[in-house]
């Protein structure tokens, strides 16, 4: 019998692909490959991309179990915090009757390893309970990652929870000299869940959870790869007894041969197919790609300030408005915009990202630094405006403008001077074209990373044979 499986993603946006991809490359190696989506995001999946997508395929199955919140049809993530404590309290059982289920099912192999989020660490206790190896997939960078575990630390040490004067005197631009693997890294530099004057903030000690609970994982699993993140690697390494690198996966993941295996996508908006053919009439490397992600909401003030930068700026862009972009409203762009950036600004509703940023048209990205995004565009060489909005994406943006060189960040309040300026800079200054050259560079380290051979190809094999095979 075939070796089984089961991939268990946080149920947003950010986390399910990346865990998808990583289930593909497990089935192209001869896993049985078990995914489970929540129902609310299951429903999401089809309502997106039809019923035939969640259909599963020789070997390759969808499932799903209760996020235990109340029923909704909206096509929006879903609050995090309420998501993470209902995680918390009621994500166990129907989990451990769901894997009770797979191995009752005739012509399915037993369940032999687990492949979890690592922000559903309520699925360890299910592996210990049945016996199998469980690895857990931090989704965010590693830098990211080695500041939510330094979360228990802020707290031993008195800087968490906040003052309230401490949110805005200064304090988070002190330096830490503390953090092993994170040189002068500022308060402002941690994923920003810290900045709150309420001790028992949800967020922050469900983190603190997390990385507690990823000891017990038989591997703890990153979407990164050694040379961009050499320093903050030695630090985990220095906390957990295995941390395998796999990344990018995006490019790991072309290994996958089954074009029908391939063709699974995760998006839970419908994607809109004019973005290639527009860009295919732009001049190379002329074309802004501007996207917030999957959770990131604007004040109907920010949205109006950055599309006046955008026109402002004189340059053509692609921007990615989604239905639920700005808060308590649908996304609206100011009236007359549609007709002042005729020609040379398209917007549509979502989009396949990979494909826009590996496109030679497009040569700068407006980024909420989500760690997806920034990955993808280091794997193709594009560099970045940083504009984060929560949760790890201030970490990252610190990396991309300092130690990766290939960002410029919005820093303060969002005006459209501020935006058209450095979209100028970016696309046709002397300081855009250094980060485009460094963006480069960072691409040939990805793809040698990725190929066969390289580090995070032999971590992969490494992470099959000696911890997801050993039962």
């Amino acid at each position: 019998m075939k070796p089984h499986v089961v991939c268990i993603p946080y149920p947003a946006q950010g986390h399910i692909a990346p865990v998808l991809r990583f289930a593909k490359i497990l089935h192209s190696r001869g896993f049985f490959v078990t995914f489970v989506n929540t129902e609310f995001n299951h429903n999401r999946l089809v309502r997106a991309r039809g019923p035939e997508s969640v259909a599963g395929l020789e070997g390759f199955q969808f499932r799903t179990i209760p996020d235990g919140l109340p029923p909704s049809d909206k096509d929006a993530t879903q609050d995090i915090p309420q998501l993470c404590d209902s995680l918390t309290r009621n994500g166990l059982a129907p989990f451990l009757a769901l894997v009770d289920d797979l191995n009752g099912s005739p012509g399915c192999p037993a369940v032999s390893c687990i492949v979890s989020d690592g922000a559903m660490s309520f699925t360890l206790d299910a592996a210990e309970r049945l016996g199998v190896p469980e690895v857990v997939f931090f989704t965010t960078s590693a830098c990211g990652f080695l500041g939510y575990c330094n979360y228990a630390e802020l707290v031993a040490r008195g800087l968490f929870p906040m003052k309230e004067e401490q949110l805005s005197n200064g304090f988070l631009d002190e330096e830490l000299d503390w953090v092993e693997g994170m040189k002068n890294i500022r308060l402002r530099d941690f994923p920003s869940f810290v900045r709150t004057t309420d001790a028992k903030d949800i967020m922050v000690n469900y983190n603190i959870l997390q990385t507690k609970n990823a000891i017990r994982a038989k591997a703890v699993v990153l979407n990164t790869f050694d040379d961009l993140e050499r320093d903050v690697l030695d630090a985990i390494n220095a906390k957990f007894e295995c941390v395998s690198t796999i990344g990018p996966l995006q490019l790991l993941e072309k290994e996958v041969e089954a074009a029908e295996v391939r063709a699974i996508g995760s998006s839970l908006w419908k994607e809109d197919d004019g973005s290639i053919a527009w860009l295919d009439g732009r001049a190379p490397s002329s074309v802004l790609y501007v996207n917030f992600g999957s959770i990131t909401v604007l004040s109907p003030e920010q949205m109006a300030e950055f599309a006046w930068g955008l026109a402002n700026s004189g340059q053509s862009f692609l921007w990615i408005i989604r239905p639920d972009l700005v808060s308590g409203e649908n996304a609206v762009v100011p009236e007359g915009y549609v007709e002042e950036v005729a020609g040379r600004g398209k917007m549509v509703g979502w989009c396949a990202q990979e494909r826009v940023l590996a496109h030679p048209a497009v040569g700068g990205f407006l980024t909420h630094c989500g760690w997806n995004s920034t990955l993808e565009g280091l794997s193709e060489g594009v560099p970045m405006i940083c504009w984060p909005f929560f949760a790890e994406q201030q970490t990252n943006c610190r990396y991309a403008c300092t130690d990766w060189e290939v960002g410029l960040e919005i820093e303060g309040e969002v005006t459209r001077e501020k935006v058209a300026e450095l979209v100028k800079v970016l696309m046709e200054g002397e300081k855009g074209k250094e980060m485009r050259k460094k963006a480069l560079e960072w691409k040939r380290k990805a793809h040698a990373a990725a190929d066969v051979g390289g580090s995070s190809y032999r971590n992969l094999d490494f992470l099959i044979n000696q911890i997801l095979l050993k039962n």
